[in-house]
């Protein structure tokens, strides 16, 4: 077979998403309500694998009611770091049945990473960057391998750290879709009534941003949604949004706790 005819094969590793896509899909849906953009997108296939991520938490109910009416077989993914509050679980388990989702995803940690980084459950106490990392932030990953695109519930007016939210960005190639990032709390609690959708049942008692039970506190007259999460510490994600930066390796007993 002469040089002509042969043919080389090439391996495309290239990201499926750029910068360029992202600013594209921005401009193209600006304006647009987020309804008809995830049902847009959805209905058109282009997405690649897709899956929503969602915490359940308390403000949840509105971008799954959204995604649902667009297309119920979108993946919904959740991490269960096995310290979520019960009411979350059955909170869960209530909307997915509701809202008529086929593929419901439960990620837990991995049992030998549990079993040598965090063996008497603690690990928040004293080193919540950690905890995060191993509980929330490896298992989402493992989610998210095979997905081209994920779509998120952040909100810009949740807190200082999530202002000027894009609709959409790239994250390690993959595209991210933040679909309410320009919602504020009257347009959620506006959508809640007209749907007549069912609340985080600790939500009436104080608890405006919910995450894992041990980390997770009521939120006082006057302060910022997310002030309850990591009372009391240099942190405001969990590490799926940003990236912590670690004040120290936590497995030195220097860094360990006292008592």
């Amino acid at each position: 077979m002469g040089e002509a005819a042969r043919k080389i094969d090439r391996i495309d590793t290239a990201p499926r998403w750029t910068q360029a896509d992202a600013d594209a899909l921005n401009a193209r849906f600006e304006g647009v309500d987020a309804g008809t953009m995830l049902r847009t997108l959805l209905r058109e296939g282009n997405l690649g694998k897709v899956a929503v991520v969602s915490s359940f938490g308390t403000e949840s109910a509105v971008l799954l009611h959204l995604v649902a009416a667009a297309d119920r077989d979108t993946p919904v993914v959740f991490v269960d770091t096995l310290k979520m509050f019960p009411e979350t679980l059955e909170y869960r388990d209530t909307l997915v049945q509701m809202l008529g989702f086929t593929h419901s995803e439960v990620v837990t940690p991995d049992p030998e990473m549990l079993a040598r980084k965090d063996d008497k459950g603690l690990r928040w106490s004293y080193d919540p960057d950690g905890c995060c990392a191993i509980r929330k932030v490896e298992p989402l990953a493992r989610a998210k391998a095979g997905l081209d695109t994920w779509i998120s519930g952040r909100k810009a007016f949740q807190s200082v750290t999530r202002q000027n939210l894009p609709r959409f960005e790239i994250e390690d190639g993959r595209l991210k879709i933040n679909p309410l990032g320009d919602w504020d709390k009257a347009a959620l609690d506006a959508y809640f009534a007209a749907h007549t959708l069912p609340r985080h049942p600790l939500e009436a008692q104080g608890y405006l941003s919910i995450g894992c039970e041990p980390c997770t506190s009521k939120v006082m007259p006057g302060e910022d949604p997310r002030a309850g999460r990591w009372r009391g510490w240099d942190k405001v994600e969990c590490g799926i949004h940003t990236i912590s930066t670690p004040r120290g390796d936590p497995d030195d007993p220097a860094n360990q706790p006292a008592f």
